[in-house]
């Protein structure tokens, strides 16, 4: 019988990834108004989510947008990586490890250039899975169909033998639009009984 695959999102599920206000911190500092920081750099957030632009070149294009010198730009985005990053979710990255024995593991993740360096140098997630699909890298984000197809393929495993764990729906509706079984993460609880389940199935 063909192998099974079990595939998890990053932040708010391997991560735990609450806001912290960072945005909003800082834009009295850049002397912007409410609101303003996504007005000027939401396309810079856009494009470094899918590999667009290098993270040279976000320092660059904040500085720039932000009127700020390259320190400000620094520590500015020294923050966003705090909130970004997250703390782990140790219980449900102890079960990912744990799979590889049973199943296929993967990761899909929307993310932003720089991301897989500091994710690594912190999780280690590369060495917890199979396959590690970040958006920046392939050049597409959730819910595009393609993205889930290309973890499949990475993991040798059809789509309707995969399993796919996320907190945001629009990205579980995106898995099971390609036949992948979707799973809206809840919590660890949750998340394991029905990843269990569908294994036992």
């Amino acid at each position: 019988m063909t192998q099974r695959a079990v595939v998890f999102d990053i932040g708010g599920v391997l991560e735990i990834t609450p806001s912290i206000g960072t945005i909003a911190r800082w834009e009295p500092k850049f002397g912007l108004r409410p609101g303003e920081m996504a007005e000027r750099a939401g396309d810079i957030w856009a494009d470094g989510a899918v590999g667009a632009i290098t993270l040279d070149q976000v320092h660059r294009l904040l500085a720039d947008r932000l009127t700020a010198d390259a320190a400000q730009v620094a520590a500015f985005l020294n923050d966003v990586w705090v909130e970004y990053l997250g703390t782990p979710n140790t219980e449900l990255i102890d079960y990912l490890r744990s799979l590889r024995s049973r199943c296929r593991t993967g990761i899909i993740s929307n993310s932003f250039v720089g991301a897989r360096e500091r994710e690594q140098e912190r999780y280690g997630f590369a060495d917890l899975t199979d396959c590690l699909v970040y958006s920046h890298e392939v050049g597409m984000s959730k819910p595009d169909p393609r993205i889930y197809l290309l973890a499949c393929e990475r993991l040798g495993v059809p789509p309707k033998r995969t399993l796919f764990l996320d907190d945001v729906p629009a990205a579980v509706e995106g898995a099971r639009a390609v036949g992948i079984h979707g799973v809206r993460f809840e919590s660890n609880t949750q998340a394991i009984a029905a990843i269990e389940d569908w294994l036992g199935a």
